[in-house]
């Protein structure tokens, strides 16, 4: 028994790192001597702290410079046993600044009134110890920093993005020509048609439109039927919009020298932004060749749904959607992924703060609303067709997609996420260019409403021939409109 006998109930014999026992470590010495003890402190600290200033709502008060015992303030505080019994709790403050002091229920208020220089000293070190400990405390939290951020991005997603155009104060105003639009569009389905054949119509189809064989196909007929020299774009829409924005430039140079007329342009969807683009970037040589632009359904301002797919740390982020959207662009449609970054807000505001739209320049802008009803939801009621490429480049797989159902869950996303109207891929505001006439149709009409199949056409209302031809007549007399107001001021 002898040896084990004499210890005394509740002390423990157990060696330390420094090979002693607890009853032989002083008090002070006790976080020395555990340099793990050490860092778990100092980073149980730091992101209390972080903690919390994330959340104001949860504010603490920090006491004076004899508060530092306190249990009101956890954060300030770490306790340790010293005693075999445990009723001797050590307590160390953490918080940087602040003296530490040691405290004991069984000391008497002389001892803990004027405590000795030399145990003074050695607290003052084991505080500095553990506040400064090695760098891998401040790396623990600087990742859980970086959680906090993600978090926050990942909520926000595209909020602040939404309609930024339209809350910068160095934009021009748009004007509405829903009125206009609508009497013309009533009229042409009168049969009467007021294009002017003056002009060369060069229509620009937007992304993956070298996969779907009827993207203006039934309006380029309906122009030529009527006379108008109407021709499409044959670009790789899965192009970046810089190179997209050369082969454009070089189509009107060509469209003009042929026929000595001016080129009217209409663009849809990204097809909008890469017209846009070349009479952005190349303003000096087809301004004397260019007649307007129309922007049908065209992400000005940014998409969202390519931001959240794209942007470090937003929900596609966290399924890989960024690598499967590189996949299919890269791999099955032979694309480049550039094509979709360019839609983003980063992008969108980057190149037009570099390279904006000339103020004289005649736009219009075609913003819709796709509808979210149950029944689009369910059914196959709008369909497109597409071809996708196989091994062999020269053999094309003939698909049939469900967009219509497809744009209505997209816009469904973007009205319960960010409360906003949408196409199901570009919100309302984002449609409209700053400075453009804006067409604001009551009529639903997702994004997909050029490219579906001429059957599920309704025969009471108008097809996308008629639309294209009523945006471009607006513009027609919009321009006719600008230039007989200066005739007149200069008379």
């Amino acid at each position: 028994m002898g040896e084990a006998g004499q210890s005394k109930e509740g002390e423990s014999n157990t060696p330390l790192v420094g090979g002693g026992t607890v009853d032989n470590v002083p008090a002070s010495q006790l976080f020395t001597s555990l340099p793990a003890l050490n860092e778990a402190a100092s980073y149980i600290n730091q992101a209390t702290t972080y903690l919390g200033s994330c959340f104001s709502d949860y504010s603490v008060e920090y006491g004076g410079q004899g508060s530092c015992n306190s249990l009101s303030h956890p954060h300030e505080l770490l306790q340790s046993t010293s005693g075999g019994d445990g009723s001797s709790p050590v307590s160390v403050c953490v918080t940087p600044g602040q003296r530490c002091s040691t405290s004991s229920e069984a000391s008497t208020s002389t001892a803990a009134s004027s405590p000795s220089r030399e145990s003074t000293e050695t607290l003052s070190q084991t505080s500095n110890a553990i506040v400064t400990s090695n760098g891998s405390g401040f790396y623990g939290i600087s990742m859980f920093q970086g959680l906090i951020e993600r978090a926050r991005r990942t909520v926000r997603g595209s909020a602040d993005d939404i309609g930024w155009l339209q809350r910068d104060p160095e934009m021009p105003p748009v004007k509405d020509g829903t009125d206009r639009f609508n009497k013309i569009l009533e009229d042409i389905g009168h049969g009467v048609h007021r294009l002017p054949n003056t002009l060369v119509y060069l229509l620009v189809p937007g992304l993956f439109s070298n996969h779907g064989p009827l993207y203006f196909v039934d309006t380029k007929t309906k122009f030529s039927k009527m006379g108008l020299a109407c021709h499409i774009a044959k670009i790789h829409s899965e192009s970046s919009v810089e190179k997209n924005a050369r082969e454009i430039k070089e189509y009107i140079e060509e469209l003009c020298w042929g026929s000595n007329k001016k080129v009217l342009l209409l663009g849809h969807s990204k097809g909008g932004i890469d017209a846009a683009a070349a009479l952005s970037l190349y303003w000096p040589d087809l301004k004397d060749k260019v007649a307007g632009l129309v922007l049908a359904q065209s992400p000005y301002g940014g998409s969202p749904i390519a931001t959240d797919i794209l942007r470090e740390g937003q929900l596609g982020d966290y399924v890989n959607l960024r690598k499967l959207m590189e996949i299919m662009i890269s791999k099955v449609i032979k694309g480049d992924i550039q094509a979709l970054e360019d839609l983003t807000y980063e992008r969108r505001k980057e190149f037009l703060k570099n390279h904006p739209l000339p103020r004289e320049l005649p736009t219009v802008s075609f913003r819709t609303e796709a509808s979210i009803s149950p029944a689009v939801l369910a059914t196959l009621s709008h369909v497109a067709h597409a071809e996708l490429p196989l091994t062999n480049q020269a053999t094309k797989l003939p698909v049939v997609m469900p967009l219509g159902a497809a744009m209505a869950a997209c816009a469904q996303l973007l009205q319960v996420r960010y409360g906003e109207k949408s196409d199901g891929l570009v919100t309302c505001c984002d449609a409209e260019v700053p400075g453009s006439v804006v067409v604001k149709p009551k009529r639903k009409l997702d994004h997909a409403w050029m490219v579906y199949s001429s059957l599920n056409e309704v025969p009471l209302e108008a097809d996308a021939a008629q639309v294209c031809e009523a945006l471009l007549t607006l513009l027609v007399q919009v321009e006719e409109e600008k230039q007989r107001k200066a005739a007149t001021k200069n008379d």
